[in-house]
């Protein structure tokens, strides 16, 4: 079945070179195109879009409220985000995974890298470079927060082999990594990191790094597994 997509940015151009890489490739199909914010969360409702592709800064309703929106509306509880972004290190992309995106892509992003992760975040696997996205979480989480955060729930409830393999997901390791060190198969890990989701309340992976950090289970400099 083919990947359905949805481009969101404010500069047409942008949009209209994302449009023609990913309209020529087997599998992908473009359902819709958003000038801003408040646009892309009516066309994820209406074209069923599987994966946005989201712009950080627009006008009306930036990507960071859109995000939130989307990931707080039950019936679009399928939807991957994937932020799009000038500037890998800015503190919004941050803001953004923790509104409910999935992960997030420099605008310069390679056209193979770009085919991968969308079908990754599709399918609901993995993060998206979760290496990367665990120092940007890091690096942000240890400084003063300028919004205050509700502290994670539900963290007394996960069993000691679910804690094992979230504190191993906020590390960036892969199913088949965690796997390798817990002695367990990459389906057991899935099936470990998807009962800690369900229990957290996080829609993905990048959640479960955020919230992670967030909780102090994982700390900014730690040095890893």
């Amino acid at each position: 079945m083919s990947v359905r997509v949805l481009l969101v940015d404010d500069q047409p151009l942008i949009r209209a070179g994302f449009r023609m890489f990913l309209a020529a490739e087997p599998g992908i199909e473009i359902v819709g195109e958003a000038g801003n914010g408040r646009e892309a969360v009516r066309l994820a409702r209406t074209c069923c879009a599987d994966v946005v592709l989201m712009d950080i800064r627009m006008p009306e309703c930036d990507g960071i409220e859109a995000t939130r929106e989307i990931a707080a509306s039950e019936d679009l509880a399928g939807v991957r985000i994937l932020v799009l972004t000038t500037f890998e290190n800015d503190e919004n992309v941050v803001r953004a995974l923790r509104a409910g995106a999935s992960g997030f892509l420099g605008k310069n992003v390679e056209p193979a890298e770009l085919l991968r992760a969308i079908r990754v975040v599709a399918a609901g696997e993995a993060l998206l470079s979760p290496a990367a996205t665990r120092g940007l979480v890091s690096q942000f989480l240890s400084q003063a927060q300028p919004v205050p955060l509700p502290a994670p729930v539900g963290l007394d409830r996960l069993t000691e082999r679910e804690r094992e393999v979230l504190v191993l997901v906020a590390h960036g390791l892969s199913n088949d990594e965690i796997g390798e060190r817990l002695f367990l198969s990459p389906l057991t890990v899935k099936t470990h990191a998807n009962r800690a989701m369900a229990k957290l309340g996080a829609r993905d992976r990048a959640q479960l790094v955020v919230i992670a950090y967030q909780s102090g289970l994982v700390r900014a400099g730690d040095p890893g597994p």
